[in-house]
């Protein structure tokens, strides 16, 4: 069976048996990273590290937010510009039900972009630096499909054009859930994955039928949580941060999860 297959399939047995423009900001994505690489297998652990060698790293933090970095570089404003549609789905109905023609113009959005660079990604005859590139942007769009405002059906530029107060200063609510609700636990990047690893495996969401593309349903549960993280007074106090904290880091350690195993059947031995 070729890789796709096995990896279209191996997703769909996660899912069937699982328990009932920036994203997260570089904290929120290096703790999915961290996470991810701390459950690689052996093969996917060394071609990993192969690939990484070549941004002189070994950790999958330290390139995880390099698809939004690119955009303040001058050398890849054309790449940048190609790729900016590609962080985020935009349903346009609240039942958050993906309808590709409808919810991805000319397939430019994170649920069809992940299944792309994963393709690459697994294909040993593409070059190291394609295949870098392509794990750059896996790591970062699983990351991204699982920030809720990232797939969500308002017409706010999700959540970008939705002011709240937060901390005693105006922001918007994509700023909270990038970076601004993850930094009240006052900890790094690998002190956060401590936090989150030591719970254990992430239990996943049911799975949504028809179960077919598994990526579909990761933006549809980002989807249906943004439902509920809109503070009705625009205020982000203390409660909305004990109530909502939690979800942001089940979808961190879902993301970790998930990345873990989608590189473990794209790089398992050729």
């Amino acid at each position: 069976m070729p890789r796709l297959r096995r990896l279209a399939a191996a997703l769909f047995v996660t899912l069937a048996l699982a328990p009932a423009a920036e994203a997260w900001g570089p904290l929120g994505h290096s703790v999915v990273a961290e996470l991810a690489q701390r459950h690689l297998s052996p093969a996917a652990k060394a071609e990993v590290l192969h690939l990484l060698a070549l941004d002189h790293t070994q950790s999958l933090a330290d390139i995880a937010s390099w698809p939004d970095e690119i955009r303040n570089d001058p050398n890849q404003q054309a790449l940048w510009k190609e790729t900016r549609p590609l962080h985020y789905a935009d349903f346009h109905n609240p039942n958050c039900v993906y309808v590709a023609p409808r919810d991805c113009k000319d397939g430019k959005c994170v649920v069809e972009a992940i299944p792309h660079y994963v393709a690459i990604l697994s294909d040993r005859t593409q070059t190291d630096a394609a295949r870098l590139q392509a794990l750059k942007f896996v790591v970062h769009f699983i990351g991204d499909i699982h920030q809720p405002l990232h797939a969500g059906y308002r017409d706010d530029a999700g959540g970008n054009a939705y002011q709240v107060q937060f901390q005693g200063q105006g922001m918007n609510l994509h700023r909270v859930w990038d970076s601004g609700l993850l930094s009240t636990r006052g900890l790094g990047w690998k002190a956060y994955a401590d936090r989150l690893d030591a719970e254990g495996p992430a239990p996943l969401p049911p799975p949504i039928a028809p179960l077919d593309r598994p990526v579909v349903q990761w933006a549809e549960e980002s989807c249906q949580i943004t439902h509920d993280i809109y503070p009705a007074n625009h205020k982000i106090d203390q409660a909305y941060i004990d109530a909502e904290l939690p979800v942001a880091d089940s979808r961190l350690r879902e993301a970790g999860r998930r990345l873990a195993e989608v590189l473990n059947i794209a790089l398992q031995n050729g």
